[in-house]
């Protein structure tokens, strides 16, 4: 006949003797560290986590990112501080972004035309050059307040396009190489600087993304 193995009685005392152990020690541990000053208790927390030195290191010589420098060189540029309001420098996930504007006292295309005014044009090569001294693929777009074209089978969106083109070609005299226009856009007025405000002056404009590469 089968017999059942004896059961060993005394195994629930030693789990019960091993969790009263652990128990006293969590509440010496927290009577410990009660009386510990915080400067201590970083002490301690440093022992059981070590800071890894070499990464604290990295990140502090990390410093500012490309978009920061080539923001901060565009904003020191003399002859971009002097456009004033004509420019409006914006700093993006993946560059630096420069509107130049139409405003009254500036006008930079001539009225419901591609064609750049005098003071357009200056403004414009004044970009080029200083955009000629910086590395950064250029992405240019054209813009249109929301009144419509003046002009039969012209609209706005042939309008920007031809904005953004007369930009490209002043630029390129200015010096910016062919190799770095990444795109030339014509967006109309689905994009207004001021966000819904689309039939101001200054959305009557040129939009040039400076990329940062990596």
């Amino acid at each position: 006949m089968p017999v059942a193995p004896a059961r060993k009685a005394g195994t629930w005392k030693l789990a019960y003797a091993d969790f009263l152990t652990a128990l006293m020690a969590f509440f010496l541990l927290l009577w410990l560290v009660s009386g510990v000053s915080q400067e201590g208790r970083a002490e301690i927390a440093n022992y059981f986590h070590p800071r890894n030195d070499a990464t604290q290191g990295a990140a502090a010589e990390a410093g500012p990112s490309e978009a920061d420098r080539l923001f901060s060189a565009l904003s020191r540029n003399p002859a971009l501080i002097a456009a004033e309001s004509s420019i409006v420098l914006t700093k993006e996930a993946d560059g630096v972004r420069l509107d130049l504007v139409d405003t009254a006292e500036r006008p930079l295309f001539d009225r419901a035309s591609g064609r750049l005014t005098e003071a357009g044009l200056d403004l414009t090569r004044e970009t080029g050059t200083a955009l000629a001294g910086l590395e950064g693929a250029l992405t240019i777009e054209g813009h249109t307040d929301a009144f419509p074209s003046l002009v039969d089978h012209y609209s706005n969106w042939e309008l920007s396009a031809d904005r953004a083109n007369e930009a490209r070609r002043v630029l390129e005299t200015a010096g910016i190489t062919p190799e770095r226009i990444r795109a030339v856009t014509g967006l109309a007025d689905t994009r207004p600087l001021v966000p819904g405000q689309p039939h101001l002056p200054v959305n009557r404009r040129v939009s040039i993304l400076v990329h940062i590469e990596g």
